[in-house]
């Protein structure tokens, strides 16, 4: 019997996720990761080593930090989160600020990337638009060769500001014609928002995919 692999169960969330999306509709915050994208991040998560360390560039209420979390080690991988906005990130502190693997920073994204000078990340999600659809060169240098770049949001969604897609596709073009990743874009419109994953090769490859 063939395994029904289009509607297969995804797994189950992190326990906090359910209290995440609540603070979320109460606050009317409408661009938590969804979880499809959220399942693909912990799974990436639970591949970064011992020593490891992750990037998230816009927390939100915490719903990527919650997944990433989810697939981290217990203990010897650090997760350091980036958010503007304090209101939300304030629910993710609430929530998650227990946990001694991650750190949560208040500060913008672009301005956070262009003064950073710490040691590069294992994987690095760009949820937002600094390190995405602005800063992008400055979020791929901070990823270690092998490591991974990902971003979400691709296709249309309801809150998304005018223009969106039209940076979408933009981004993708530079990401898509860059020798120094390998790149590839998963997800079905209507079922996803869109993720694309970047791989940075040791010594500049040539291989793209789509």
């Amino acid at each position: 019997m063939m395994y029904d692999f289009d509607n297969a169960p995804l797994p189950e969330g992190p326990a906090v996720i359910a209290a995440l999306r609540t603070a979320a509709s109460d606050a009317g915050f409408l661009m938590s990761c969804d979880d499809r994208t959220g399942a693909f991040l912990a799974t990436l998560a639970a591949a970064v080593p011992p020593g490891g360390r992750i990037l998230e560039l816009g927390t939100g209420v915490g719903a990527g930090s919650a997944w990433l979390l989810s697939g981290m080690a217990a203990e010897g991988v650090e997760l350091v989160s980036v958010e503007l906005d304090e209101t939300v990130q304030a629910v993710a502190r609430k929530h998650l600020g227990d946990d001694p693997r991650v750190s949560f920073v208040a500060a913008d994204g672009g301005a956070w990337l262009d003064a950073y000078r710490g040691d590069p990340f294992d994987l690095v999600f760009a949820d937002t638009w600094p390190g995405k659809f602005t800063h992008l060169d400055g979020a791929l240098k901070l990823v270690k060769p092998h490591g991974t770049y990902v971003i979400d949001d691709l296709y249309p969604q309801p809150g998304r500001p005018e223009g969106h897609q039209a940076e979408v596709d933009r981004v993708l073009g530079e990401l898509f014609a860059r020798r120094d990743f390998t790149c590839v874009r998963m997800g079905q419109k209507g079922v996803s928002c869109g993720v694309l994953a970047a791989e940075r090769s040791r010594g500049g490859s040539t291989r793209r995919g789509r």
